[in-house]
């Protein structure tokens, strides 16, 4: 019987002749997609044997450079650790000439940079739930800006001007005269996430000039919804480049205007793929209220995963879509944890808290185990907000950039779910980064305190 890999190569090497180029790609703890390109001749060792990378790509800042402390460097001699192809992400690059691409990752026994592979880590809990009866059904909505690469270029940050469009200052949420201006680029998005085969669905124009979400279709296997977010994010930059423009995904590219979120939609299905969340009541079930009352309880615990940058944490502000406790509620867009409406047999819950720059791994991976972890203690999330639920007297997030690594440090169930060793690793690098970040003297500090102080 033909092994599945290679039938996926041979079938992608048949298809695609003229292919010049292929991209092997990696999604470090950051969320930034590093590899190599490569010949397509090159492809059958990978595919066989796998890929050699240096352990220290797994403890890069966003910046690209080493963190020593993560342990993944001179301790170990920057030792090779061997990538394996992810199934069914072979594909054609459609707004590249004559270039594929394929995402890799590591595997339990690939070497010590594994301990720190965010997607190894969604797979794991998703395995730990699965052993007790839980089969995660996940999908994600990604927010972005799209702004003027021209403009970028000289300094400015502004939202793209779209070609025959006005320039747009106004808010005008949920615009069609938006969806016509980018009218372009958007086919050319649905046509390349077609030719890939991910599954982008409704495009609505969001709450600030030239900011978008496509869905994402909900997928019954966790790890397959969040590969192709992953690959969507890169298509989405990738034909936005193409236009003349820059696809933002920063949680807060504009003091006055609107962030941008990663909202992640979940429920529990059983092994016949039967909806345990399902319920007449629009609350939900008991399962439902212990999976929130976990993502409530460990919330300030992963609140380094959900807002990994300074800059996440200049999202989170009253009335503007992005929640500040650990609230939930039906129907209800001011709470972190919304039930949507829908009929009973849809029943599940959204996570409002991450930020568009998460890592979607990472992100997905932190959600799911705290729902296990509400599910097994069976955790009360206490009662559903109603009404304005940024005027709750719940105590709120953590909304300070060293408080979160702190806590994130010191708990006892991102150890018990993501592995000391990874804890360690993704800590290091991020403290690095907030250390070198608070560390430089802006414009701000000028403009406030040059003569004030």
């Amino acid at each position: 019987m033909l092994d599945p890999k290679q039938n996926e190569l041979d079938t992608f090497l048949k298809k695609y002749p003229d292919i010049e180029l292929v991209h092997v790609i990696l999604t470090d703890p950051v969320g930034i997609q590093r590899g190599k390109g490569v010949r397509p001749h090159e492809l059958k060792a990978i595919f066989e044997q796998g890929r050699a990378f240096p352990s220290s790509i797994f403890s890069l800042t966003v910046l690209g450079e080493d963190v020593e402390e993560a342990g993944l460097l001179w301790d170990i001699g920057d030792q090779d650790c061997f990538a394996h192809p992810i199934p069914g992400t072979l594909k054609r690059t459609a707004w590249l000439e004559k270039t594929g691409q394929v995402y890799l990752a590591f595997r339990p026994d690939s070497g010590p940079a594994a301990a720190a592979d965010p997607r190894l880590r969604l797979s794991d809990i998703s395995e730990r739930m699965k052993k007790d009866g839980l089969y995660p059904v996940l999908a994600i909505e990604l927010e972005f800006y799209l702004l003027d690469k021209a403009a970028a270029r000289d300094g400015r940050i502004v939202p793209a001007l779209a070609p025959g469009g006005l320039y747009n200052d106004q808010v005008q949420v949920y615009s069609i005269q938006e969806l016509d201006d980018f009218d372009p680029f958007l086919r050319e998005l649905y046509a390349a996430c077609d030719a890939q085969n991910l599954p982008a669905e409704s495009v609505i124009s969001e709450y600030a000039p030239g900011q978008m979400e496509i869905t994402l279709t909900h997928r019954a296997d966790a790890l397959q919804a969040v590969d192709e977010a992953i690959q969507y994010k890169r298509l989405v930059k990738g034909v936005a480049e193409k236009h003349g423009m820059i696809a933002c995904f920063m949680a807060k590219p504009f003091t006055a205007n609107a962030g941008s979120g990663m909202h992640i939609h979940l429920s529990l299905n059983d092994a016949k793929g039967n909806n345990q969340f399902a319920s007449e009541a629009a609350a939900g079930n008991d399962l439902l209220r212990h999976a929130i009352g976990g993502m409530a309880s460990t919330i300030n615990d992963s609140m380094a995963i959900f807002a990994p940058n300074a800059n996440s944490y200049r999202r989170f502000r009253r009335n503007t879509y992005a929640p500040v406790a650990p609230t939930w509620g039906v129907n209800n867009r001011t709470v972190s944890f919304r039930i949507p409406a829908g009929p009973p047999k849809s029943r599940h819950v959204e996570h409002r808290i991450c930020g568009a720059d998460a890592n979607p791994y990472l992100a997905a991976a932190a959600v799911l185990a705290a729902m296990h972890h509400g599910i097994k203690t069976k955790s009360d999330p206490g009662p559903a907000t109603t009404g304005n639920g940024y005027a709750t007297k719940v105590e709120g997030l953590t909304l300070n950039w060293f408080d979160a690594l702190d806590a994130f440090e010191e708990s006892k169930f991102i150890v018990d779910y993501f592995g000391a060793d990874f804890v360690k690793i993704f800590s290091a690098v991020k403290r690095a980064e907030c250390e070198r970040f608070f560390a430089e003297v802006t414009d701000l500090d000028h403009r406030w305190h040059l003569r004030t102080a």
